[in-house]
């Protein structure tokens, strides 16, 4: 089944953060983790919209309303001394699942990457997550087995 016609990708705009932290809190509950509003709007704002972008971001749109999305960061990775893209998350409200969109952002994320000139991108996701993992396994990717671990350092981040 391919993509509904009404239904476009495009990148988040300041007016859409909004429906990005509503769709965030579902995204946790997806993945059984918490999530505590404590004014990313503002830290997103910073982070999207800025000279030179931290955070790259696409919504999914029903005719104008955001059902799912994707954000994106660059790195660049020691070994191989290259920039590489990192998907942080991607998202698709239960209703929209199985219809080509997630193909449609992982297009988005591929020219992305080439653009910024990265060799490569990662992402990880949860491993109870099975419909995501047989997704991109079905897309080519390729697991890499790591233990993730986080160092809070007390920093706020942006502010």
């Amino acid at each position: 089944m391919g993509v509904k016609h009404d239904i476009e990708v495009r990148p988040i705009e300041p007016d859409q953060l909004d429906a990005l932290l509503a769709l965030c809190v579902e995204h946790a509950a997806y993945e059984k983790a918490e999530f505590t509003d404590d004014g990313q709007m503002e830290r997103w704002r910073a982070a999207f919209f800025a000279e030179r972008p931290a955070l790259h971001g696409w919504v999914a749109l029903d005719d104008g309303r955001p059902c799912g999305f994707m954000t994106v960061t660059t790195d660049f990775a020691t070994w191989s001394a290259r920039r590489f893209a990192y998907m942080d998350c991607l998202y698709l409200q239960e209703p929209y699942r199985g219809l080509g969109l997630g193909r449609v952002f992982l297009e988005r994320l591929r020219e992305f990457a080439a653009a910024e000139g990265c060799g490569w991108a990662e992402w990880q996701t949860p491993p109870d997550n099975e419909s995501g993992i047989g997704f991109y396994r079905r897309m080519g990717a390729a697991t890499k087995d790591k233990v993730r671990f986080s160092y809070d350092v007390g920093a706020g981040g942006l502010s």
